[in-house]
This record gives C-alpha cells, structure tokens and sequence, in this order.
C-alpha cells in the first residue's frame, strides 16, 4: 500500500509541473484572431490545380497576343495591301505565309488583323453584356415590384431569334463595329439577366440579408456586398460562354452577309469570302477556321474551370 502511495503522490507532482497559472493580460486578451484567407488566392489555387485549364490558357493568351504581333513581324502592311490579280490564289510559301485570297492579297496580314477585329468585339460585347445583365437582374430579383416589367420584357425579346433582329438592324440602320457590338449587347443581356435573377431571389430573404434590412442597409449595398458575391462563379461562367459565342455569331451573321462592314475585317468575314473557293484553296478557309475554334474551344473549357474553382462551395 505504502508503495502504491508513493507512485500516486510521484504522479501528482509531476502533473502539477505540467501545469501553471498564466497571468492575466489586458492586452492579450483583446487580441483577435486572425486568417490570411483570401478568396480570390483560394480561386487561382484551386484553377492552377487543373493543368488542362492552365495549358488552354497558355494558348488562349498566346494567340491573343500573337495576334498583334503577327503584323509586325509580316512582310507586309495590312494598312497598304496591293491588289495584284497576277499573284491571286497563290498557295502559302516563304513569301507569302499563308498565300494570297483571290485577288492577289497578302492573307497573313488579312487573317490576324480579322483576328483582332473579332477579340475585340467579342471583349466589348461579353463586359456590354455582363455589366448590363448584372444590374438589370439584381432589379429584377430583388425589387418585387419591377418582376412582372423584366418578365414581360424578356418574354417579349427572347421569344424572336436574335438572327433576325441582326437582320433588320443591318438592313435599316447598317453594318459597322459601333452597330453590331451595340446591338448584340442590347439583345444578348438576358441569358446573364435570368440566371441573376434567379440567384438573386434565392438569396434576397435568407437571414444574413434580412438583418441588413432591418437594420437599415441600402438596398445597394445589400446587393453588392450581400448578394453579388455569391454570385461570381455563375457571373464568369457567363461572361466566358459570351466570348466564344459572340465569335460564332459574328462569324454567321459575317457569312451571310449581314455582319460587319466589308472594309472591316473580321474572321467571319474571311469564311464568308473562302465559300467560293474553298475547295480548289482550303487554306482560303482552314486558317480562320482554326483560329476560330481555337478561341472558341479554349475560352469555353477555361471559362468552366475558372467557374468551377471559384464557387464558393468549393472554399472549404
């Protein structure tokens, strides 16, 4: 028993020493933690994780930048192209790196000076769009009042196909740059406006946003600091499917004949002009047609990556 004893008071001694009193300190205890989280360095560790995505990047910028420099590195100026029907049709060599169209044209230059016309609109158009469907559908979704407009509204646009009010536009008012990124901005705001709409309804009543009401938030700020951050990965997603789309319809309209100026180049007015000669010259058609679905395929894959890694469900 006495050796028992012994062991008990060595254990108790030695858990004594474990333990101490701390001193009280005022300033330690007003100290608040502190997380360097940040959500946008949690977005671009998530997307950097997909090395597909990371690759498709790489080319898209690539492409894009290469675009500008193509013009500078060509033999020749786009701004001074001489038509010489002598040279027409001839296939790509070390003079001419991608041939000449059918009336004697340096096509190099002709190819990335349309690539940058159509990166250009397609830039306009999806911030047009996405600035303009944000703010029409967080009124939309919030003010109760203004639903039955915007569903009438959207209902009214949405059920004509876009083809055809392009069509009349192009007809009674003209075909430009200003024109067409103008128009496909005011006819293309609904798809963003809808699923913000929609999200936003979702979230105008959950508890977070009706204690900012009652205590007196503007509604402004309730949707820009409440709201809109829960809506980012939808937002992106849209704004990279706008990309890719506004260069198909381009390229459409372009083909057709109801696109842009023909003193304005784009790609979809290079395909346009190959349909005629195509298959006697396929490179009149496979060089626009490849920098096309490049754009188109890489943007789209890159946008729903960087959608992905930014929701929010995603930040655990």
């Amino acid at each position: 028993m006495e050796d028992q004893n012994k062991v008990l008071d060595q254990k108790l001694e030695n858990e004594d020493e474990l333990f101490h009193f701390v001193e009280y300190s005022p300033e330690a205890a007003e100290m608040i933690g502190y997380s360097d989280y940040s959500y946008w360095k949690s977005v671009f560790q998530n997307f950097l994780k997909r090395k597909s995505a990371v690759v498709l990047s790489i080319i898209f910028f690539a492409l894009v930048i290469f675009s500008f420099i193509a013009l500078a590195i060509g033999k020749y100026d786009y701004a001074n192209l001489v038509t010489d029907s002598t040279k027409a049709f001839i296939s790509p060599n070390s003079e001419y790196w991608f041939g000449t169209d059918n009336i004697g044209r340096d096509y190099w230059c002709q190819v990335w000076y349309a690539s940058q016309t159509s990166i250009k609109l397609a830039l306009i158009v999806a911030v047009g769009e996405c600035a303009l469907g944000i703010t029409i559908g967080c009124l939309w979704g919030y003010v109760r009042q203004l639903d039955r407009f915007f569903t009438e509204l959207y209902n009214l646009i949405n059920n004509v196909p876009m083809i055809l009010y392009m069509t009349l536009i192009a007809l009674l008012i003209g075909q430009s740059f200003t024109i067409m990124s103008i128009s496909l901005i005011c006819f293309g705001w609904m798809v963003m406006a809808r699923n913000v709409r929609n999200l936003v309804m979702m979230y105008r009543d959950r508890e977070f946003n009706l204690a900012s009401r009652t205590l007196g938030t503007p509604i402004g700020r309730i949707l820009i600091k409440n709201v809109l951050p829960q809506l980012i990965s939808v937002i992106i997603l849209r704004l990279a499917l706008s990309i890719p789309g506004t260069i198909g319809m381009e390229s459409t309209l372009s083909y057709l004949g109801l696109g842009l100026d023909i003193n304005t180049p784009s790609l979809g007015i290079l395909l346009r002009n190959a349909r005629s000669y195509f298959l006697d010259y396929p490179y009149l058609l496979v060089f626009p047609a490849v920098i096309v679905s490049i754009i188109t395929i890489t943007f789209y894959l890159i946008g729903n990556a960087f959608s992905d890694a930014a929701d929010p469900r995603n930040h655990v």
